[in-house]
């Protein structure tokens, strides 16, 4: 089996490489919360111009949504990065959208196809917001997760990017100590940290 892409290194030369340049471009951040931004950010807020997209219609039951908004956007403003510029835009939450995207997925395992369709449909609705708002780049927050497949999110994001003419930041923003970063910031702001995915059949097969 081949070695699979080591998604951190290539994030860190195309920083390099945008350095060199002198550039510092529009990046749109797609994003599900604030824990898996928090850390994110870190990586990202010197070397972007971040505009983070809130788009989660696989988020359920509509309270638990507008709790990790309510929580992004505190997140920005307590840790200072809304001082900096950088802005939560918050797409219309409509769930019918998740599920009619995973119609007969509904019983497949967590991790499994239903999350593959899921991590296309809000990487896509990104792409489409980049291009028709003036970003030349996007990534997301997802690769943050130990739970999520960073080989998965960066097929589908640089799929998109071709798609679509854009620039997709491949990461896995997880690796050197990412997660265990957010951990901490979760801590040091106070932050809400969700115990399922989002959807609701995350919530049930955790039995929550």
């Amino acid at each position: 089996m081949a070695n699979r892409i080591n998604y951190e290194r290539v994030m860190e030369e195309t920083i390099a490489a945008l350095e060199h340049d002198g550039q510092r471009p529009q990046l749109l951040l797609h994003a599900c919360c604030a824990p898996c931004s928090s850390a994110t950010l870190e990586r990202l807020a010197d070397h972007f111009d971040v505009t983070i997209l809130y788009y989660n219609p696989n988020i359920a039951p509509p309270e638990e949504y507008h709790r990790r908004e309510a929580e992004l956007e505190r997140f920005v403003r307590d840790a200072g990065y809304a001082a900096r510029g950088i802005t939560v835009v918050e797409l219309p939450y409509d769930p019918q959208e998740f599920y009619t995207a995973v119609k007969g997925l509904e019983n497949e395992p967590e991790r499994g196809e239903r999350c593959t369709v899921c991590y296309r449909m809000r990487l896509e609705r990104a792409a489409q917001y980049a291009r028709a708002h003036g970003f030349n780049w996007f990534t997301t927050t997802l690769s943050i997760s130990p739970v999520k497949d960073p080989v998965r999110l960066n097929t589908i994001g640089c799929e998109l990017a071709q798609q679509y003419g854009l620039n997709y930041l491949q990461s896995e923003f997880r690796k050197k100590d990412g997660y265990k970063r957010s951990l901490a910031l979760s801590a040091e702001y106070g932050l809400y940290r969700q115990d399922y995915c989002g959807c609701i059949f995350s919530k049930q097969e955790r039995g929550v």
